[in-house]
């Protein structure tokens, strides 16, 4: 597809480009760094903009620029930890925004484009959506529906993926080149409950943070192998170490990562769970006291 002068003219107003600074003794500086950069999306007059929640994390402000000369200051709403998404206010008004499409909507095969921010504008890239599967990373995140696209992001991420009508079906997350997949995007229509909170007490909070044991993982041979443990996490307090390999959650068995996450996400944070793994020829049970990621990146 190439998208129209005209479409172009329509969406491009509406992204812009985001710095964030976090201080370095945040605990997500050492994983993310403490200068953030990408892109989001205005999707309301209020100054409501949406992007990966990750160039948001640890900051209560970020540089909000429309266009070179015109930087704002926007301030971080809230951070939906189980979508991957974020919500930043600026004070002004606009008169720019997209549309958000439900993912309920959307096929495979549509034709899609990506607007992404980079140091001299704005640049785009056209495909089509190649898949609306389950996603789950190596950290402890799990989308039952995303979107992967034959678009490769041309600049920087947590911008809009819209469709042939410039409404948003997606927020840019990570390329998945490595794999042929080039890009995969959070549907967009996961930041209505969030907008929706916004917009009726002024902040979203996850209203039910579920447990989280600070952990990342991979699959090997119907197994999880731990790859690190989060300093500070609640893994981290139980003595987990990279290596582990987790046989069981509860005494049920585990296969994979996805089987992990779900028994643990059983739990709420503050309550136990017991891990079986395997470690230097032996088995052994660990008890972990869950915790919550919004508490642990606060």
């Amino acid at each position: 597809m190439n998208a129209s002068v005209h479409l172009l003219r329509k969406v491009v107003p509406s992204t812009v480009h985001l710095r964030a600074e976090v201080a370095e003794d945040h605990p997500s500086a050492e994983i993310l760094g403490t200068e953030r950069v990408g892109t989001g999306t205005v999707v309301a007059p209020s100054g409501l903009i949406v992007t990966a929640h990750y160039l948001l994390i640890g900051s209560s402000t970020v540089d909000v620029t429309f266009e070179p000369g015109d930087t704002r200051s926007g301030e971080v709403l809230g951070i939906d930890y189980a979508a991957g998404l974020g919500v930043v206010k600026i004070n002004d008004p606009t008169p720019t925004g997209v549309v958000i499409r439900s993912v309920d909507d959307v096929r495979p095969g549509e034709e899609a484009f990506v607007v992404a921010s980079v140091d001299d504008g704005r640049r785009v890239d056209a495909g089509a959506v190649s898949s609306i599967d389950q996603f789950e990373a190596f950290w402890e995140y799990l989308l039952d529906r995303a979107l992967t696209v034959t678009v490769q992001n041309p600049g920087l991420g947590g911008g809009p993926l819209l469709d042939a009508l410039g409404r948003m079906i997606g927020v840019v997350a990570l390329s998945l080149a490595e794999v042929g997949k080039l890009t995969l995007a959070v549907p967009a229509s996961l930041a209505e409950p969030m907008l929706h909170e916004i917009g009726r007490t002024g902040r979203y909070d996850a209203p039910a943070p579920r447990a989280w044991i600070g952990i990342t993982c991979y699959a090997l041979r119907e197994h999880v192998v731990l790859a690190g443990v989060l300093p500070g996490s609640p893994a981290a307090a139980a003595g987990l170490e990279a290596g582990d390999v987790v046989l069981a959650v509860d005494d049920e068995q585990v296969l994979d990562r996805r089987a992990l996450y779900e028994r643990v996400w059983r739990r709420q944070p503050g309550e136990p769970v017991r891990l079986r793994i395997f470690r230097t020829n032996g088995m052994r049970e660990v008890a972990i006291v869950t915790g919550s990621i919004e508490r642990y990146f606060r």
